[in-house]
Parts: structure tokens; C-alpha cells; sequence
């Protein structure tokens, strides 16, 4: 049980690496409250993307009778599929929090000059 857990750990070590560097780099850039909401949307897509990568490999090793990849590709699999849980929670959680950060500024009407125009 232990050899299976820790082949995940270095996608582990890979995704936390991308989300220290990508979080720094987007709070110096813009601030922590914009930098969390880059952050949660790169980790819905990379999740998402991911789950569906492992889940195609899953089972083409299904499909194919190989145990020993159908094993490593369910075990990175789960974790992305954990991944993605816990990005939607923390986005659940980051709109609970700043619910006001939902609403996007709206466009200027304007003024119309072709209205005036004779």
C-alpha cells in the first residue's frame, strides 16, 4: 500500500511547485485576492484536464488487461480527482468569503454620437 502511495508523491511535489510559484508570481503582480482567483481557475482547468487524461488511460489499461498501469494511472487519477474537490471547495469558500468579488465591473454605456448624428 505505501509503494502505491508514493508514486503520486512527485505529482504531488510537481502541482504544489506550480501553485507556489504561479500564487507569488500573481501577487506581486496584482494582488492576493486576484492572485487566489488565477490560481483557482488554473487548478480547475490543470484538474480538470488531468482527470480526464488519467481517466482515458485508466481505461485504455482496462481495455488492454494491464493491471500494473490500470493501478498507477487509478492512483494519479484519485489524486487529481481529490485535487479538483479541493479546488472547488476552496472556491466555494473563496466567493463565500468575498461575495462581492463575483460581480465583474460592467462596461460604459456611453455616449452614443451616431444617435445624434443628422
Amino acid at each position: 500500500m505505501l509503494a502505491r502511495l508514493s508514486r503520486i508523491v512527485p505529482l504531488i511535489i510537481v502541482l504544489a511547485l506550480v501553485a507556489g510559484v504561479v500564487y507569488v508570481v500573481a501577487m506581486f503582480l496584482y494582488s492576493p485576492t486576484k492572485a487566489k482567483e488565477i490560481l483557482i481557475k488554473l487548478f480547475t482547468f490543470l484538474m480538470s484536464v488531468l482527470s480526464a487524461f488519467f481517466a482515458l488511460a485508466s481505461l485504455y489499461a482496462l481495455l488492454e488487461g494491464n493491471i500494473d498501469v490500470l493501478e498507477l494511472s487509478a492512483s494519479f487519477l484519485a489524486t487529481t480527482l481529490v485535487g479538483l474537490a479541493v479546488t472547488l471547495l476552496c472556491r466555494r469558500l473563496f466567493i463565500k468569503h468575498n461575495p462581492n468579488y463575483r460581480k465583474k465591473p460592467e462596461k460604459a454605456s456611453g455616449f452614443k454620437w451616431w444617435k445624434f448624428r443628422k
